[in-house]
């Protein structure tokens, strides 16, 4: 059973019509750059609960999540309506293995997103640590729309920071956009544009690819790195190449 704490919001910034950040303040445990927390409200006599992770670096005691607002949803249209001193339950102890301690060595490191798919990487490079293993990382964010691109002045920043080793690429998928890619992620791979736009390679024997957004684009990329590049999953008990979660 999960503890439960009460949590307080203390921004919410809406980007679009569906999509949104909740900033809360909570007395949770520490956690670890690429887990996530679930939080909950009491509806209708309910406790209705769902997965995000977190935005923020873990020695930020601003909790931060982003959001898409799901049509007809029990939670997140609900949580969209939440304004700063309402309270919110989040679970004490954070989730899940998408983190760099599972992420082997490797001189490509590639970061690949859709939607709000990119929270865990931000969670990562903010708070920089145990990154100098790799030569390179590319974060990539995938979106529908140009507006979309919600947190791309922070990661015009991080890139900054990190003065030549982190790339950033977006994508927008319908529409066209100065600097972005048009597409879908396997589709940019499969024909080399991603890579020529980067100048990098995804090879097997140079790269490790992080993939977390749309179970989609996930099952689709998995299946073409291993078909193309003969890159497999990532296991524990036996390592690969590729590292992933779905976003529901």
């Amino acid at each position: 059973m999960a503890n439960w704490v009460t949590g307080k919001v203390t921004n919410i910034t809406n980007w679009t019509d569906s999509l949104f950040s909740i900033k809360l303040r909570a007395p949770i445990e520490r956690f670890t750059a690429g887990q996530f927390a679930k939080l909950a409200l009491e509806v209708g006599g309910e406790r209705i609960q769902r997965a995000y992770s977190y935005i923020n670096a873990p020695n930020d005691d601003n909790l931060e999540f982003y959001l898409v607002t799901v049509p007809k949803g029990k939670l997140s249209p609900q949580l969209a309506t939440l304004q700063a001193g309402d309270e919110v339950l989040v679970t004490e102890q954070a989730a899940g293995f998408f983190v760099l301690d599972e992420v082997p060595d490797c001189q490509n490191l590639w970061m690949l997103s859709t939607g709000t798919g990119i929270g865990p990487y931000l969670s990562i490079l903010q708070q920089g640590n145990d990154l100098e293993r790799f030569e390179n990382i590319i974060l990539v964010h995938a979106v529908r729309r140009e507006q979309d691109l919600s947190y791309l002045p922070l990661m015009r920043q991080l890139q900054k920071t990190f003065q030549g080793k982190l790339r950033v690429q977006t994508i927008v998928s319908r529409e066209q956009c100065q600097n972005s890619l048009m597409g879908r992620i396997p589709a940019l791979i499969e024909n080399g544009e991603m890579e020529s736009a980067i100048g990098l390679t995804m090879q097997a024997e140079n790269s490790h690819v992080m993939l977390c957004g749309n179970p989609q684009m996930v099952r689709d990329t998995q299946q073409l790195l291993k078909e193309q590049r003969g890159m497999i999953k990532h296991l524990r008990r036996k390592p690969g190449h590729v590292t992933s979660e779905q976003y529901w």
